[in-house]
């Protein structure tokens, strides 16, 4: 069993942070890297990986540092997000070409044992740049696998994956977890991490937001404050009407006639609304949730 412990990391390049004073640790199982597009996902997989230094703090693998520890692959298996640059390749080329670099006793029966736990023993020998955009993911998550790692760690691993394609990567991944492995996936979609990780890591803008159990997150990012834009016939009477609701936290009137609603009890705020309208004899012309990105929703994970 490994694990992985990034301490106080930063990384810069030039002006820009990418990646800014994260603590974490990640053990057996399946761990889910969660964030926004442009969070630092990457940036933490490659330097999690031995790809990239640290601009300041540590990163090491069952204490040893992973940057310029050449010892470390032996254990480690990456599949990283961007596209295979070998597409002359046969996919069975590709997978036995790893196996080579990493010198196993039996090069073709361990690329025969990859190709079959992804399917794609089928079509191992087409040309890569013929393959799918989810065939081209499976392919490089059984040239990661190949040797067997300890440690796995896939940059957005399902982006292109058909439904069916996607549920058996799961499957193998929560397998692996099972098993002892240490796997890290990182996915900017919530749907997609519930159903894969119960432990996540939260980045957003570099930062580290939140660290535990999906579902105690989940109810963190349920409840937060939610902003709703109101547009009605008398936006005077509706902010009087709303202001005296426990679930409204604040009122604020736009320049457009409208409205702009904090609401601490989403529930409560959805059933009330109609009625509070109907008592005063207010017309409601649009009601629509103006933060539901999730960039808001981490956003108020840094907040707390």
């Amino acid at each position: 069993m490994s694990v992985l412990r990034l301490e106080k990391v930063s990384r810069w390049f030039g002006n820009v942070v990418a990646v800014n004073d994260v603590t974490m640790t990640i053990g057996p199982g399946v761990t889910g890297l969660l964030g926004p597009n442009g969070a630092g996902k990457t940036t933490l997989m490659a330097m999690m990986s031995g790809f990239l230094a640290p601009s300041a703090g540590t990163v090491t693998l069952d204490d040893v540092p992973v940057w310029r520890n050449t010892e470390a692959y032996r254990v480690l298996g990456l599949v990283p997000e961007r596209e295979i640059s070998f597409g002359y390749l046969s996919g069975r080329q590709f997978v036995q070409a790893n196996a080579e670099l990493h010198q196993l006793p039996d090069p073709r029966a361990a690329t025969e044992r990859a190709l079959a736990r992804v399917e794609m023993t089928e079509p191992a020998e087409r040309r890569i740049d013929t393959y799918s955009k989810g065939m081209r993911q499976r392919i490089k998550i059984a040239a990661a696998l190949v040797h067997e790692p300890r440690v796995m760690l896939l940059d957005e691993p399902f982006n292109g994956v058909d439904p069916r394609q996607r549920m058996q990567l799961m499957d193998l991944l929560h397998r692996l977890g099972d098993a002892g492995s240490t796997i890290v996936f990182s996915s900017h979609i919530l749907e997609e991490v519930e159903r894969l990780a119960r432990h996540i890591e939260v980045v957003v803008s570099g930062r580290h937001a939140a660290s535990g159990d999906f579902g105690a997150i989940r109810r963190l990012m349920t409840d937060r404050p939610v902003r709703y834009f109101l547009r009605c016939d008398d936006a005077r009477a509706l902010a009087t009407a709303l202001v005296a609701q426990p679930a409204v936290k604040a009122v604020r009137f736009t320049g457009d006639d409208g409205i702009d609603v904090e609401v601490s009890d989403l529930g409560a705020f959805a059933h009330g609304l109609p009625r509070w309208a109907r008592e005063g004899d207010i017309a409601l012309w649009e009601v629509s949730p103006s933060d539901e990105s999730l960039e808001s929703v981490f956003s108020y994970l840094v907040a707390r």
